[in-house]
């Protein structure tokens, strides 16, 4: 379709030059603002606490535990900077191992090396795309006949989708081994009744500009142990001992978020049950869309769980359909359409090579299946349906082709 713009005039033929016509770009899951994050900022500017300290990150903290029901959070520069001091407060070091979901981002598993620790990669199971227990339990038993047990489990929920928690915890309950929940993807999420990223003995938060609520950057620890967090910021800003000059005995990190960030951070909270059913209708209007395509098979939501949706995702059953999760990416590309694979499982990358893996089953390893067979459609919830309408028309074109 060509559209005749006036760009440029032809001064001797007086001859407009044609133009093609450029679609509305659609993106995977672009920031969503309030109206009221303004307010916070000029507060912040008004004050002059334009520091990584001051009024809207304790409030912050304050808010989003009082949301999730944890004790205390501390407001950080990264959900990644959140695991790296998880784990540091759980004493993990040179040489000692950490287990860890193997179907998600780097930024899960990064901060082990960090440590010098060694990380063990466990599969994903069917139910929910994340850790299996059953994998877990294998990872365990040789950890315990080799006699060096891990020191932390880092269990990644998904999507927005939280894992069996009550079977995980119970394994590392066993075994006497604390569990970070990564609830990066998962804010707003719940697990029989209780917030996703609180089940474990530390959870993290991320307010990255493609997640549910955003601050521009920056991530949250929470914990029940509020002792810990206190420990948390010490670390996060620079360890600097309470001194009339500067004074430090160990080692500490430039982790804390701004004061200009949490406000943003602030504004964005106050919508997240808005969000979260945003991001659900999106995913209903997919799935009630895709109801009759017998090979798309979406992310199951596990029973007594609330996912938030944060990314529709779905497989392709092979089985049954020559299409691959290519074919609908350039498709929806060729629309001015972002969508995106699933996680390359982290067993699989050059990083982590020689990192041991445990799979769920005998056959193929269950986070390649995903990987292989699927997508992640855009979900942002500021989509407009005649957007997410323009979605469906390609993927059914796709198939009814």
């Amino acid at each position: 379709m060509m559209k005749i713009l006036p760009i440029e005039q032809n001064q001797s033929t007086n001859l407009f030059i044609q133009a093609p016509y450029q679609k509305e770009k659609i993106f995977l899951s672009s920031p969503h603002m309030t109206g009221n994050e303004m307010k916070y900022i000029n507060e912040a500017f008004d004050t002059n606490w334009i520091a990584p300290i001051g009024p809207n990150v304790d409030k912050f903290e304050a808010e989003l535990a009082a949301y999730t029901g944890a004790a205390a959070g501390a407001a950080l520069s990264s959900g990644t900077a959140a695991i790296h001091l998880a784990l540091h407060l759980l004493g993990v070091g040179k040489g000692d191992r950490v287990f860890c979901s193997s179907l998600t981002f780097v930024a899960s598993a990064n901060p082990i090396l960090y440590e010098g620790a060694e990380p063990v990669f466990i599969d994903a199971e069917e139910q929910t795309w994340n850790m299996s227990p059953a994998a877990l339990r294998k990872a365990f038993v040789a950890s315990a006949e080799e006699g060096k047990l891990p020191k932390a489990v880092i269990v990644v929920n998904l999507y927005g989708q939280s894992a069996q928690m009550d079977e995980l915890l119970e394994i590392c309950n066993e075994y006497g081994v604390p569990i970070i929940e990564d609830a990066a993807e998962s804010l707003g999420s719940l697990y029989k009744g209780r917030s996703s990223g609180t089940l474990g003995k530390f959870g993290i938060y991320s307010f990255n500009g493609n997640k549910i609520i955003t601050a521009s950057s920056g991530g949250m620890l929470i914990s029940n142990d509020a002792q810990a967090l206190v420990k948390a910021r010490f670390l996060a800003s620079q360890a600097k001992d309470p001194a009339p000059y500067y004074k430090h005995h160990e080692v500490g990190y430039n982790y804390r978020m701004s004061n200009i960030l949490a406000g943003v951070g602030r504004a964005q909270l106050e919508a997240i049950e808005d969000r979260v059913n945003a991001r659900r209708a999106i995913y209903a209007r997919y799935a009630e869309a895709f109801k009759d395509i017998e090979a798309i098979e979406f992310q199951p939501e596990l029973e007594d769980t609330r996912s938030n949706r944060w990314l529709s995702a779905f497989t392709l059953n092979t089985d049954i359909t020559a299409l691959t999760p290519e074919n609908i990416k350039r498709a929806l590309e060729t629309e001015e359409i972002e969508s995106r694979n699933i996680w390359n499982p982290l067993h699989q990358q050059e990083l982590f090579k020689d990192a041991p893996f445990y799979k769920d089953g005998d056959g193929e390893a269950v986070s390649e299946k995903i990987f292989r067979c699927g997508l992640c459609l855009p979900s942002g919830s500021n989509m407009t349906a005649a957007q997410q309408n323009r979605v469906i028309r390609v993927i059914k074109n796709l198939f009814n082709n």
